[in-house]
C-alpha cells in the first residue's frame, strides 16, 4: 500500500511518497538528509553555505554535490538558450530574494542584462567565477535535488517513489502517480496521472517572499521580473530538471512560450493571467473518480 509524508524545506511544502508503506520512514529520513546537504551546499540565503564561501573567494574546490548542482544550472543555461541562467544572484538579492539583512528593504528593479554564464568554469571540482558574477542556483537546485532524491530512494529502497519539492516533482520506478495540478487555492485545477519515471514542474509568477513586491522569475536579458503573461506553467518531462527548465523558460518567454513548448513536444499546461488555460503536447485529460492524489499539488 502506498503512503506519503509531508514536510517543509526551502520555504516550500514538500512530500515524499512510496508505493511500499513500510519504506516511508527510511524514505523521509533519506530525502530530508539530502535536502539539508543541498541547503548547506547551495543556499543563497545562508552566509555560511559552501556556495557563499566560494563566491567570496571567486571560486575554488567544490564538493561533488555542489559541482553537480552547478553543472545542472549551466546545462539548463545552455539548453534554454540563455533564458534560464544562474548568474542573477545580485539582482535577486536586491529584490529581496537573497541574504538581505532583516531591516533592509528590497531595491527597485533596474534594467540591465545579467552577467554572462559562459565565463563560469567548472573543471572537475575546480570552480572559477568571472569578476562580478554572483551565482544563484535557485532556478534549478530544487529540480536537480528532486531528481537525485527520487533516483536515490528507488535504488536504496527498491520501491517506486515520488518526491515533490514545491512545484518540482520527480518520480522513479514503475508505478504511476496521481497529481493535483494547481498553483494557488482558487486557481484552475486538474488532476492527472504522471507515468512512473517521469517528472513535472510548475513555475509561477504569483509567489512573493519576505515582503517583495515582485515575483522571483527574472528575465536574464533585462534582469527584471518576467512579464506576468502566465500565472503558472506546468510541464511534464522525463526528468525534473528538464521540466523545470521548460516551465521557467516559458514564464520568461511570455507569449512566445506556446510555440516553443509545442516545438519541445513536452506535455504542458499554461494558466493565463486572466485564468484561461492552454494545454499542449497531449497534456493528460483530467482524472475522474475518487482516488486521492498522492502529490498534494504542483505548487512552485
Amino acid at each position: 500500500m502506498a503512503a506519503h509524508a509531508d514536510f517543509e524545506a526551502f520555504t516550500c511544502d514538500c512530500r515524499v511518497a512510496v508505493a511500499d508503506s513500510s519504506a516511508l520512514p527510511a524514505a523521509l529520513a533519506s530525502v530530508t538528509a539530502l535536502l539539508r546537504r543541498v541547503d548547506q551546499a547551495a543556499s543563497s540565503y545562508r552566509a555560511d553555505s559552501e556556495l557563499a564561501v566560494l563566491q567570496r573567494s571567486g571560486g575554488g574546490t567544490v564538493s561533488p554535490l555542489l559541482a553537480h548542482l552547478i553543472r545542472a544550472a549551466l546545462d539548463v543555461a545552455e539548453r534554454s538558450g540563455g533564458d534560464v541562467v544562474p548568474t542573477l544572484g545580485r539582482e535577486l538579492t536586491s529584490l529581496g530574494f537573497g541574504p538581505l539583512e532583516e531591516d533592509a528593504a528590497p531595491e527597485a528593479p533596474v534594467l540591465r542584462p545579467a552577467e554572462s554564464w559562459r565565463g563560469i568554469s567548472l573543471e572537475g571540482n575546480e570552480l572559477t567565477l568571472p569578476r562580478g558574477v554572483v551565482l544563484d542556483l535557485g532556478a534549478t537546485a530544487k529540480a536537480a535535488a528532486a531528481d537525485l532524491a527520487a533516483r536515490g530512494l528507488r535504488d536504496e529502497l527498491g520501491t517506486s517513489v515520488l518526491v515533490s519539492l514545491g512545484g518540482d516533482i520527480a518520480t522513479a520506478g514503475d508505478d504511476a502517480w496521481e497529481i493535483l495540478v494547481q498553483d494557488l487555492p482558487g486557481d484552475p485545477a486538474t488532476q492527472v496521472r504522471l507515468t512512473g519515471g517521469w517528472a513535472m514542474a510548475t513555475s509561477s509568477t504569483q509567489k512573493r517572499r519576505r515582503g517583495a513586491s515582485v515575483h522571483h522569475i527574472l528575465d536574464p536579458w533585462t534582469a527584471l521580473p518576467a512579464p506576468a503573461t502566465w500565472r503558472s506553467v506546468t510541464v511534464a518531462a522525463p526528468d525534473c530538471l528538464s521540466a523545470n527548465m521548460a516551465s521557467t523558460a516559458a514564464i520568461v518567454r511570455g507569449p512566445a512560450a506556446v510555440a516553443r513548448l509545442r516545438e519541445s513536444g513536452f506535455p504542458a499546461r499554461l494558466v493565463r493571467d486572466d485564468g484561461g488555460v492552454i494545454e499542449l503536447g497531449g497534456w493528460p485529460a483530467p482524472r475522474t473518480g475518487a482516488d486521492a492524489p498522492l502529490a498534494a499539488g504542483a505548487r512552485g
